[in-house]
C-alpha cells in the first residue's frame, strides 16, 4: 500500500492520541479492578512508546525512502537537463560548423581549388568527426538506466543506432565487471569499440558483428569480430588507415595490446590488458 506524505503526517499526529485514548478507555472499563491508578498512569507512556515504535518507525522509514526517491528523481532530472543543454550546444555549435566546413571542402573540390591539398583525407576526417559528434549528441540524449552499467549504455546506444540505420546484427557478450576498469580505461575502451563499429559500418560490408569482453588471468580481453569482406593483413595502407591507427594509439597509450587479425573468415579487433 502506498501512503502519501499527507497521510503519513496525519498518522504521526493521531497514533499517539488514539493509543492513549484506547488505553484509558480499556483501563477504566475493563482493567480498573486489576490495575491501580498509579500503575495505570505508569503503563500509559510505556504503551504509547511501544505503539509508536511499532508503527511510527515504519512510517518514518517510508518518509525517508520517499525523500530519497524524490532527491534521486531531482538529481536525474538535473543531469538530463544538463545533458540536453550540452547536446543542444554541440548540435548548434560543432555539428553546424562541421556541416559548413564539409560544404566548403566539397565546393573547393568541385571548383578544382585544392592546389594539391589532400581533400579526400580532409573530407574523411570531417565525416568521422561529425559521426563522433552525432554519437555524442545521441548518447547525451539517451536516458540513463540505473539498473545497468552506466558507461555501457553509450555502446548500447551506438549499437541501437547502427541497427536502425543498417542491416547489421550485433551480438554482445560482456563479462568484464565494471570494477575492473578505471574511469580512464572505460573512456578509452569505449572509444576503441566505437571506432571498430564505425569502421565495420563504413568499410566491412558485414552482416553480423560480435562484441565479446571477458576477464583473463592477468587482466581482460575485448574483441570485436565481423563477417565482412576483410582485408590483407600485410596491406600497410589498410593497417595505417586513420581509424585503425587511432585505435592502436589509444591502446598503446594505455599500455594495452592491440591486434587486427583475420581468422576463419572473420575480422578481429582485439584489445588485451595484461600478459597473454
Amino acid at each position: 500500500m502506498i501512503v502519501t506524505y499527507k497521510q503519513n503526517k496525519w498518522l504521526i499526529l493521531t497514533i499517539p492520541t488514539l493509543t492513549i485514548g484506547v488505553w484509558e478507555y480499556v483501563r477504566h472499563e475493563f482493567l480498573l479492578p486489576y490495575i491501580s491508578m498509579e500503575l495505570g498512569n505508569w503503563l500509559a507512556p510505556v504503551i504509547v512508546l511501544l505503539v509508536s515504535l511499532l508503527f511510527l518507525t515504519k512510517l518514518f522509514a517510508m518518509i525517508e525512502h520517499n525523500q530519497e526517491e524524490l532527491n534521486r528523481a531531482k538529481a536525474i532530472r538535473a543531469v538530463l537537463e544538463e545533458r540536453e543543454k550540452i547536446a543542444r550546444e554541440l548540435h548548434d555549435g560543432i555539428a553546424q560548423s562541421l556541416f559548413f566546413l564539409n560544404a566548403q571542402i566539397s565546393q573547393m573540390d568541385r571548383m578544382n581549388q585544392a592546389d594539391g591539398l589532400p581533400l579526400h583525407k580532409l573530407k574523411e576526417s570531417v565525416h568521422r568527426t561529425n559521426d563522433y559528434v552525432r554519437q555524442a549528441i545521441a548518447n547525451l540524449r539517451h536516458e540513463a538506466d540505473a539498473d545497468k552499467n552506466p558507461w555501457l549504455q553509450g555502446i548500447e546506444s551506438l549499437i541501437d543506432e547502427l541497427q536502425q540505420e543498417t542491416a547489421l546484427e550485433i551480438e554482445t557478450n560482456w563479462r568484464i565487471p565494471e570494477t575492473m576498469l578505471s574511469s580512464k580505461e572505460r573512456v578509452e575502451l569505449f572509444a576503441i569499440i566505437r571506432e571498430a563499429l564505425l569502421n565495420i559500418h563504413k568499410h566491412a560490408e558485414a552482416k553480423q558483428v560480435r562484441i565479446e569482453a571477458r576477464p583473463t588471468e592477468s587482466g581482460w580481453m575485448c574483441q570485436v569480430a565481423d563477417d565482412g569482406k576483410g582485408f590483407n593483413p600485410d596491406n600497410m595502407m589498410i593497417r595505417n588507415r586513420y581509424g585503425i591507427q587511432m585505435m592502436r594509439d589509444r591502446a598503446k597509450a594505455m599500455s594495452w595490446h592491440f591486434s587486427l587479425e583475420r581468422k576463419d573468415g572473420d575480422t578481429l579487433v582485439i584489445v588485451r590488458k595484461g600478459a597473454y
